[in-house]
């Protein structure tokens, strides 16, 4: 009997053991990171200011990375191949302005960054990164889908230099559209044609990176949330709370064009919420619709003197046109 409990107290004695040293890696990992991120944009200073102190230098550039290649290489071994050394030295152009490089950031996210074509963009993702704690491959899918620019787009001049500088913040249910969604990771053919009913299934088959499509906030709490009202039933496809705003979010998915019934309809669901399922702490329900294509005009008379949050935008199965979004996110900024 004491054997027993005698193993039982070494695997306690084993666990916490274990707890500590994979904490004490964590710190130490984080710690090399910062050094290692720190140091790499000391290093991209050295070069730039190299090439800046003579016309000779900046003209044989590329010779001059070929050469510390080899030699970093020879002195240190992995780490300075050519295609690094031009991501540090990018990576010092891009950060100059800033002495102290976040130290959330691992050196995969500022690579990932540094490809991002403006300094609004720069900032916009750092931020992000920093605020939902994105991983690299997160951070890469954000990137790919244009998040900044769907989110920009439908702001003005000054809420677009906001966003960049500080990033996306939730303040109100606005703040919660993007136009469009991207659901590219449901590996739909462009084209192809599902029902609604599909749809959601595969929304629901990838709630994991659907969750990160909405933004940060959402808590999934149903799909096909049936509502009574006298005899007849409705049902709203896709139900989550929103911990930020303190409210229901209702999603109602479109496979073709959004019509003024599918507004009305969702105002019906917002009336229910707001006075069966609504607590006390609890905010006005936002509804947000969904379809493959909208009317902006219908969609403006339809929603117009509606008192209810409601909400509707665009998705699409594939990666948005990033030189439309760029001319369109341009124009505006210089409007």
């Amino acid at each position: 009997m004491n054997g027993l409990r005698d193993n039982f107290d070494y695997i306690g004695l084993k666990n916490q053991i274990i707890s500590a040293l994979d904490f004490g890696r964590s710190k130490v990992s984080a710690a090399i990171n910062q050094v290692l991120v720190k140091t790499y944009w000391e290093v991209g200073r050295h070069i730039v200011e190299y090439e800046q102190n003579g016309k000779d230098r900046a003209v044989y550039g590329d010779q001059l990375l070929d050469r510390l290649s080899r030699d970093l290489s020879l002195e240190f071994g992995k780490g300075f191949s050519r295609s690094n050394l031009f991501q540090i030295r990018a990576f010092y152009q891009k950060f100059q302005k800033i002495q102290t490089p976040s130290g959330q950031l691992s050196w995969s996210h500022y690579a990932e960054i540094i490809k991002a074509d403006s300094e609004l963009e720069i900032s916009f993702y750092v931020k992000q990164c920093e605020k939902e704690n994105w991983s690299v491959r997160e951070l890469k899918r954000q990137m790919k889908s244009m998040l900044f620019h769907r989110l920009a787009i439908s702001k003005d001049k000054e809420s677009i230099l906001d966003l960049a500088q500080k990033g996306a913040e939730i303040q109100t249910p606005k703040d919660l559209l993007k136009d469009p969604y991207v659901f590219e990771f449901l590996g739909i053919p462009q084209g192809s044609r599902v029902t609604e009913g599909e749809l959601e299934q595969r929304l629901m088959d990838n709630l994991q990176h659907f969750l990160l499509e909405l933004g940060k906030g959402f808590a999934f709490i149903g799909r096909q949330y049936k509502i009574t009202l006298g005899n007849r039933h409705f049902f709203v496809d896709l139900v989550f709370y929103h911990r930020i705003l303190k409210c229901f979010v209702l999603i109602d998915l479109k496979r073709g064009e959004i019509d003024h019934q599918d507004i009305g309809q969702m105002n019906l669901y917002l009336n229910y919420f707001r006075k069966e399922e609504n607590v006390e702490g609890d905010n006005e329900p936002v509804g947000i619709i969904l379809g493959a294509y909208k009317d902006q005009i219908l969609v403006e008379y339809a929603t117009e003197n509606i008192a209810n949050q409601l909400l509707v935008s665009k998705y699409q199965v594939y990666l948005p046109d990033k030189k439309e979004l760029a001319h369109e996110l341009e124009r505006l900024i210089n409007r």
